[in-house]
């Protein structure tokens, strides 16, 4: 397709990174956002790299639940999410279809020529589809990241990467756990965010683990997401992992987020020393369980397939 990315001036680079923004784009002409294109994506896609939950009812008891569509196809799948209170990410879609690793590369091009990104040294996307009226709950995330809405309307609240609403506590915690939605949210937090109802050709870009969550208007959804690392990045995270190792496994209060120097390289060693001895992994396999799937013959209903589940 050609750019992408639409109307950026120079007051966007000034912001990038900063604040966040909102721009116009056109993913949301392109076939590969298509009903039937989607549907063929769901049916082959590697079990390994979905996730369908389960969330509670608007300003209701939260609930989220993890579960699997297996047997049904792709239009089934959208059937059900479209009736029911759910969403699918469909998780590195870069690798699983050329297609999307394509316009992936495309955006993240032009993203560096507009506005002075550093290097990209990795980069992923993935497909939102989700309910009407769905919500995700308050969260942040660990790289770079935009969203792109290509069809239906969210409101999307974007809050500051600081104390009361983002500590070094909850950054690790969301390393530990490989979970981000278990971060402790105060709807008076509301009064300091930035809030847009996103609509089809509009994107949201905001600064490095700015948290964030999402309310669907009364529509089925469906949007992308593309995350990218840079050097800083993957040393700020890097310097975050330390820290949650030394503050969960040995009591130890960490005082420096320093991504240089004697002490980030001793941090980046540690938490080196963890990720291969696989600790971490054990502890984000107990935080997503699977307990549900789709029921093929009521679109938006669930089957419990755990003990106690719901």
């Amino acid at each position: 397709m050609s750019d992408a990315i639409l109307n950026w001036d120079e007051k966007h680079k000034s912001l990038w990174g900063n604040q966040p923004i909102r721009i116009p784009h056109q993913l949301h002409t392109s076939p590969l956002f298509s009903n039937e294109t989607l549907a063929e994506l769901i049916e082959t896609y590697p079990r390994e790299s979905y996730s369908i939950v389960h969330v509670g009812e608007r300003n209701g008891k939260r609930v989220w639940r993890e579960g699997e569509f297996d047997g049904l196809s792709g239009a089934q799948v959208i059937k059900a999410i479209a009736a029911g209170r759910m969403w699918l990410n469909l998780r590195s879609v870069h690798k699983a279809d050329q297609r999307y690793a394509a316009l992936l590369d495309q955006i993240l091009d032009e993203f560096r020529a507009i506005s002075g990104m550093p290097p990209v040294i990795a980069r992923n996307a993935g497909i939102l589809i989700s309910s009407p009226n769905a919500q995700v709950y308050y969260h942040a995330d660990l790289p770079g990241q935009s969203l792109w809405q290509i069809r239906g309307v969210k409101r999307v609240y974007v809050y500051p990467p600081v104390a009361p609403f983002l500590t070094p506590e909850k950054i690790e915690g969301i390393i530990l756990s490989g979970v981000e939605v278990n971060m402790e949210y105060a709807p008076w937090y509301d009064d300091y965010a930035v809030a847009a109802d996103l609509q089809p050709g509009e994107m949201m870009h905001w600064p490095l683990h700015s948290p964030h969550r999402v309310d669907n208007h009364d529509c089925l959804n469906v949007s992308l997401t593309t995350e990218y690392w840079t050097d800083p990045i993957r040393r700020t995270v890097m310097m975050n992992c330390g820290n949650a190792v030394l503050r969960s496994k040995l009591g130890i209060k960490p005082k420096s987020k320093a991504i240089s120097g004697p002490g980030f390289w001793a941090k980046a060693a540690l938490q080196a020393g963890v990720k291969r001895a696989g600790l971490l992994n054990k502890g984000r396999a107990a935080a997503r369980p699977i307990t549900f799937r789709l029921d093929p013959a009521r679109p938006g209903a669930l089957i419990d397939t755990a003990p106690n589940a719901g």
